[in-house]
């Protein structure tokens, strides 16, 4: 098993392993904000401790895998803009998403972060790569097709998005790209 950089270096941006100490700025820039949080397959934040418990499950991420979550930062201003990642489920197999704050929507940030997470899963070994989108989060859709991945199927009633429909099983797109 290949262990990914826990920092990388893009044009515009720096991905880099979450450490203790970014909990503030995490929960702050985007975990408890509903925009930003509407698509995604986990709940708002409403303290700063549960954003304290994310981190600790994504250090056992990193100590089980190859890679696991990275922050995303402005290289020229140094500021948090979101994060991405992968979460394997197997050694050749894993998913990727990505948050951005409000203020980070349609600057490119996105797809430059996922292009470098592309580039890491497969340094990692990952021949499988897939990603899972609300059937109308046609922005996140967009992403992932300029990134090469290709939608295999539409999972009908499949994941829950506590922020947008709680309790409620919404329809995703699978998308996939192999390595």
């Amino acid at each position: 098993m290949t262990h990914a950089p826990e920092r990388i270096e893009t044009a515009r941006l720096v991905l880099q392993r979450p450490r203790p100490d970014d909990a503030d700025a995490i929960f702050r820039r985007y975990a408890s904000d509903p925009d930003v949080t509407r698509y995604l397959s986990w709940p708002l934040h409403v303290s700063v401790e549960h954003t304290r418990a994310v981190l600790a499950f994504s250090d056992e991420e990193w100590r089980r895998w190859p890679a696991g979550p990275y922050l995303v930062w402005s290289r020229d201003a140094g500021r948090l803009l979101g994060s991405t990642g992968l979460t394997f489920e197997a050694p050749d197999r894993a998913t990727t998403g990505y948050v951005f704050a409000r203020d980070a929507w349609g600057h490119g940030y996105a797809t430059e972060a996922l292009a470098a997470t592309i580039d890491i899963a497969r340094a990692a070994g990952v021949r499988r790569l897939q990603a899972l989108c609300h059937v109308d989060h046609r922005q996140s859709a967009r992403v992932l097709e300029k990134c090469g991945f290709a939608q295999e199927s539409v999972r009908r009633e499949f994941a829950e998005f506590p922020n947008l429909t709680p309790g409620t099983l919404s329809d995703v797109f699978e998308y996939v790209r192999f390595l």
